[in-house]
């Protein structure tokens, strides 16, 4: 079997899935292609997974696949292909997607998913990965393909409404959503046994139901509790408990995502909501910054005192693998479409976060019904900007480029029409290359 990884110089992540799958008896025979574009950052990569194949008893074999002409080799006769590109890394892009709107006044805590840096990351990203299903119908046209690059529901929905690839999203802030919330609140008493329903779209699903072991809804101890942390300078997760005031539900991902998700909390006239919800502008930037410092420490450590012992993470990834070989089911929460109207009040085009069944016939998305009004309407403000910039990327339209900024929440409460308009066209030029031409 023949497990490929697109983006392998994401050596941390690499590190995890595949370590993951070195720790399953079902998958660590496999080869493990690594495939990247970077070749410095390809040989760190099979540096670490070699030690760590090792250190795993030396099963398996890795092999690597360095730029555009050996990309099909990559994938030929592929089983799993795992997506973790980031086309155009930290510089110049992402600081491209930051400093031009912080011109316009636009401030962004992520940039990756929604706002204008999702809406731009999508476009550089879509061309690459039509590539790789181009390359994929060829030579792996019965693999699964796991996509875990962001801005996931946009690209999620571009390779299933657009490539024949049998594609799921996966992200890993379903399956901590509940625990942390319930740990922040200090009912960590709660976690043992506690059952629980999430859906929506990604970074946006809504903690619909919560339960603990006995069936005792959750809810109103939660919302009891908002007020203590919402009054703590100090708490974090300040826009998420907010949520859970004004939506009646918690949601998957971090307050600092969803603080720029909307047109509530960063708000030029309004500066001191930053601080009152404790919104870290401008983190992505940061973090970058410190992983690719981090990374070069911890490198240099791990050649000097060797690999350590991986001990199987919670990405979905391995155990998608595992039950799609043996049969054995497994449930995640997914990113598919909403084909069938898994959820009601969502259109059918829409990329959806939903509990899926996994068994040896692959990702089987469960129906859950209507969200309610309020949580559809949140996720719409969202699916709207996210269906757009898929038509730009697929018809090459400028028009659908300024209408998906036009109504991407963030960006429509704070600037103009012509504003908007100019940004973009700044943003395009700036990204040259890593963009096709729009007409």
């Amino acid at each position: 079997m023949k497990i490929t990884f697109m983006g392998a110089g994401s050596t941390v992540f690499a590190r995890n899935v595949i370590g993951d799958c070195m720790c399953s008896d079902v998958l660590k025979d496999s080869i493990f292609a690594l495939y990247d574009i970077d070749g410095e950052r390809l040989k760190e990569s099979r540096t670490i997974l070699e030690a760590m194949r090792n250190t795993k008893g030396g099963f398996g074999k890795i092999e690597c696949y360095l730029g555009v002409e050996q990309r099909k080799e990559a994938l030929r006769d592929a089983t799993f292909v795992i997506n973790a590109i980031q086309v155009g890394l930290y510089d110049p892009c992402t600081i491209t997607d930051f400093e031009i709107p912080k011109k316009f006044g636009l401030r962004q805590t992520i940039g990756d998913t929604l706002g204008i840096g999702g809406i731009m990351r999508a476009l550089r990203t879509i061309p690459v990965m039509e590539d790789f299903a181009r390359d994929m119908a060829e030579v792996c046209p019965d693999a699964l393909f796991l996509n875990y690059t962001n801005p996931m529901a946009m690209l999620t929905g571009y390779m299933l409404r657009h490539t024949p690839i049998k594609t799921v999203g996966l992200c890993h802030s379903v399956q901590v959503c509940s625990q942390g919330l319930l740990t922040e609140l200090d009912m960590e008493d709660k976690l043992e046994g506690r059952k629980e329903l999430i859906a929506g779209i990604n970074h946006m699903a809504w903690l619909l139901e919560i339960r603990d072991k006995n069936g005792v809804d959750l809810y109103p101890e939660i919302k009891g509790r908002v007020a203590g942390k919402m009054a703590d300078p100090d708490f974090k997760d300040k826009v998420r408990l907010d949520y859970i005031n004004h939506f009646g539900y918690y949601c998957t991902e971090s307050s600092e995502h969803n603080a720029e998700y909307n047109a509530f909390y960063i708000k030029s006239k309004y500066p001191e909501l930053i601080e009152r919800y404790n919104i870290p502008l401008d983190e992505y930037p940061r973090r970058c910054v410190k992983q690719i410092e981090s990374w070069k420490k911890e490198y240099a450590e791990l050649l000097e005192n060797g690999v350590k012992d991986h001990k199987r993470s919670k990405e979905y990834a391995s155990h998608i693998m595992e039950s799609v070989v043996t049969g054995i089911p497994y449930q995640i929460g997914g990113n598919v479409l909403n084909t069938g109207h898994l959820i009601s009040n969502l259109p059918e085009e829409a990329c959806v976060e939903v509990p899926c069944l996994v068994n040896g016939h692959g990702v089987h998305p469960c129906h859950v019904g209507a969200l309610p009004v309020q949580c559809a309407a949140m996720n719409m403000t969202n699916i709207n900007v996210q269906l757009l910039t898929i038509e730009a990327a697929h018809t090459r339209r400028l028009e659908h480029i300024y209408q998906a900024a036009m109504l991407e929440p963030h960006t429509a409460s704070e600037l103009d029409i012509d504003s908007i308009k100019k940004m973009v066209d700044e943003l395009i030029a700036a990204h040259g290359d890593y963009l096709p031409k729009y007409h």
